[in-house]
């Protein structure tokens, strides 16, 4: 089943960073390292051709430490500059922008060979929205630039940043694709956040976290909910209702709100850290 989502401010914006691309020397990709491949953006690397990137992974705090040094690993055999960051840790982002000042470097010694006058590199910063794209902008910039939001799709149109004296950053609305060709790809996604919760139904969702931790984090199910298996997801929810307190009136399970608590648990790092895809 292919999950088709793609709203009319998200094909403007892909026209306008195929129109910008030519202003800018060097491409910042933002990822989720809980998701790295499905947070990545086939449509924009056929934009984006042979133009020098790096990557980012965002929420290095939510994500398995061990899978996410295995796609460091990967990347960079790729050829692919990348760092995994904490947005609020000051390290973090001064690595990203050393990062950025080394890949626009070369653009910049060209330039000068030619005889062109110096000036700061020139990077353009792409990501899927409610990658946290807003929160690394306004650590870059030391100031409050960019809007945040816990909700897909807060950016809404293109600004200029300055990076201390390093360089010059173009943000862009987060673009998601036309459609989700593999299904497995819309429920990481949704359960992550990056789609709004209004696109797929929560408790298949949910049903899908739940599934995911009990074949590859079964120690946390425990440790959160008080069991590692089941027979029938049903059983999960029943438990978890039961425990939470999310019962209505003759004792039935609301469902909803079991799917609350379970993604919200999920996105607020209380099941552990967790990532949804190995890089195989």
């Amino acid at each position: 089943m292919a999950i088709q989502w793609f709203p009319g401010h998200m094909a403007k914006a892909k026209r306008e960073v195929a129109e910008k691309l030519k202003l800018v020397d060097f491409v910042i990709e933002l990822v989720d390292a809980r998701a790295p491949l499905s947070s990545q953006n086939p449509m924009l690397h056929e934009i984006l051709q042979e133009k020098p990137k790096m990557m980012v992974m965002m929420k290095k705090d939510l994500a398995d430490p061990n899978v996410t040094k295995q796609w460091l690993e990967k990347t960079k055999k790729q050829g692919i500059p990348s760092i995994a960051i904490e947005a609020n840790k000051k390290q973090d982002v001064q690595q990203v922008i050393h990062m950025a000042k080394e890949l626009g470097k070369e653009k910049m010694e060209k330039l000068k060979a030619k005889g062109v006058r110096p000036r700061a590199s020139r990077a353009m910063i792409i990501g899927i929205p409610n990658v946290g794209k807003s929160t690394l902008i306004n650590r870059l910039a030391n100031k409050k630039i960019a809007q945040t939001g816990d909700k897909p799709g807060v950016t809404k149109q293109q600004q200029w940043i300055k990076v201390k004296k390093e360089f010059e950053l173009l943000d862009t609305p987060g673009i998601l694709w036309p459609k989700f060709e593999e299904e497995e790809v819309g429920y990481r996604l949704a359960a992550i956040g990056t789609i709004k919760d209004q696109i797929l139904p929560k408790e298949d969702v949910a049903a899908y976290v739940l599934d995911y931790m009990k074949n590859h984090y079964s120690t946390m199910l425990e440790e959160r909910y008080g069991f590692s298996g089941y027979d029938d997801i049903m059983d999960a929810f029943e438990t978890i209702g039961k425990k939470r307190g999310c019962l209505e009136s003759g004792g039935h399970i609301n469902f909803d709100k079991v799917s609350d608590i379970v993604l919200q648990d999920l996105r607020g790092g209380k099941l552990g850290h967790v990532s949804f895809e190995l890089p195989e």
